[in-house]
Order: C-alpha cells, then sequence, then structure tokens
C-alpha cells in the first residue's frame, strides 16, 4: 500500500495544529481537572476540534479516537485515526515547551503511519510504513548503544511506577534515569539521544505515532514483556540491542513482593 499521501496529510496536520497551540501556550492559561484528575485546558480542546475537522473533511468514513471527545464512530474494522491534541498538559500550563501533537493511523489493528510535532521546539518527528522515519527531514535512528550500564532511561512520573522495585532495579541498571516526560523522552529516544523510555501508564493516544516511527527507526516499541504496539496501557520504546535486558528488569521487578511505589 502507498502510504505517502498518508505520510504528507499527518505531518502538514500536525504542525498545523501545533502551531495552534502555541496561541495558548505561556499565556497563563487555566485548566479544568477530569475524573482521573489529569487537566484539560481550552488548547488541548481547540486543537482537538481542529483535528477532528480536518480529518474528517480529507478522510470521510474514517473512525477518529481522540483524548478529549472519545470516539466518533464505531471502528468496525475500519482505519482509525488516534489523536492527543497535546501530550502533556502539565508542562504545557506552566510553560514548558515538552508536549506535542500526536496522530497516529491504525489500519488493520497496527499503527501504518505516524506524526509527533513539538511546537515548543519546533520538531518533528514522523513516519510511515516501508518509508523511514524522519527527525525535522533527516532519518531518524535510534542509538546503537548495546551497554545499559551507560544507557539513558527516561520516564514521565515516579509515582506512575506500580512498584518501588521497578524503579530502583532500574535506576542500578542504567547510567542515567531521567524524567524527560510524555512523548518528549519517546523523541529522544527515536532519534538516537538516549537509549530508552519506559511508561507505566499509555493510553492509546497518548503513543499512537510511535510503533511505526520506532520500527522505521531500528528501533522496538510496545508492551513490557516484549509484545509490539500500542494497546497494552503501558510501553517500552528502546533499540533492539538493550530490548531483552530490560524485559528481563521488568519482568524481574512486576515478581518481586517488595512495597508499591
Amino acid at each position: 500500500m502507498n502510504y505517502a499521501p498518508y505520510l504528507e496529510f499527518v505531518t502538514d496536520l500536525a504542525y498545523r495544529a501545533g502551531q495552534i497551540s502555541l496561541g495558548f501556550f505561556r499565556r497563563g492559561i487555566s485548566a479544568d481537572y477530569k475524573a482521573d484528575d489529569t487537566p484539560v485546558t481550552a488548547a488541548d480542546r481547540a486543537v482537538e476540534e481542529f483535528l477532528r475537522q480536518e480529518i474528517e473533511r480529507a478522510y470521510p468514513g474514517y473512525a477518529i479516537i481522540g483524548e478529549e471527545y472519545g470516539e466518533s464512530q464505531p471502528q468496525d474494522g475500519r482505519p482509525a485515526w488516534i489523536v492527543d491534541p497535546i501530550d502533556g498538559t502539565k508542562s504545557f500550563m506552566r510553560g514548558v515547551p515538552l508536549y506535542a501533537v500526536l496522530i497516529g493511523l491504525e489500519i488493520e489493528g497496527e499503527v501504518r503511519v505516524g506524526a509527533a510535532y513539538y511546537p515548543g521546539t519546533d520538531e518533528m518527528l514522523a513516519a510511515a510504513e516501508g518509508m523511514g522515519a524522519w527527525w525535522n527531514g533527516r532519518r531518524a535512528h535510534v542509538s546503537p548503544l548495546a551497554r545499559l550500564e551507560r544507557a539513558c532511561v527516561t520516564y514521565t512520573s515516579y509515582k506512575n511506577f506500580p512498584k518501588r522495585s521497578t524503579w530502583d532495579r532500574l535506576s542500578q541498571a542504567v547510567y542515567m534515569l531521567r524524567g524527560w516526560s510524555d512523548a518528549y523522552g519517546l523523541l529522544l529516544t527515536a532519534t538516537g539521544r538516549v537509549e530508552a523510555h519506559i511508561e507505566p501508564v499509555m493510553a492509546v493516544w497518548d503513543c499512537a505515532p510511535f510503533p511505526v516511527i520506532f520500527k522505521e527507526a531500528g528501533g522496538f516499541f510496545g508492551d513490557w514483556d516484549g509484545t509490539p504496539g500500542h494497546r497494552h496501557g503501558r510501553a517500552l520504546a528502546c533499540n533492539a540491542a538493550l530490548l531483552p535486558r530490560l524485559i528481563e528488569i521488568l519482568k524481574e521487578s512486576e515478581q518481586h513482593p517488595q512495597e508499591s511505589a
């Protein structure tokens, strides 16, 4: 299948959505809080409304799944656009530029095309199946580092880790463990600036573009047990060399009886 038109569309759409978000950025925006205590702002709503409008115009009949407005229609096997208007709203609210607009196209259960645009740093990361991963016009590749003791691993929040043992084992095994959070940690991993990103809690809209991005960048994106994909509720992203050892550490920590974090 020719994914080039989708890649062009999603890259342009993510960029334009990002420009809308910048109109709200560092303007003292306030937030409402959802049932799970996560914030939502006028910027989140405006960007998702724009994304849905443009997708519906260009691809009528496709399903749309978004963080703020849910699922537009049952998938029933049809392709689905999965969007997160602002991944990293907590950062966005505080004027921290580590947030992203995320868009992925799921076809037959797999993400085939995706784009992640970071308006605060003006970085575009996009990929389509068989077409490579691209970072601001250059090919994106994961890090070649094969020594976990020299690796940098990113995450979003210590509080999300279900067991303290997971955190402790990672801290002891890697060179650096840093909270460069949300989609920004995934950007750093896909472009080889860090070696892995680990998330204990991951909704589909939080990671929609990344399975195809990591596949095309030579890496892995999926569950902690090594199953690829975006619908596991948690995520591990890394290069192939470090994957077995990271899976081993995560498995050992889950079996450890130590108290919760």
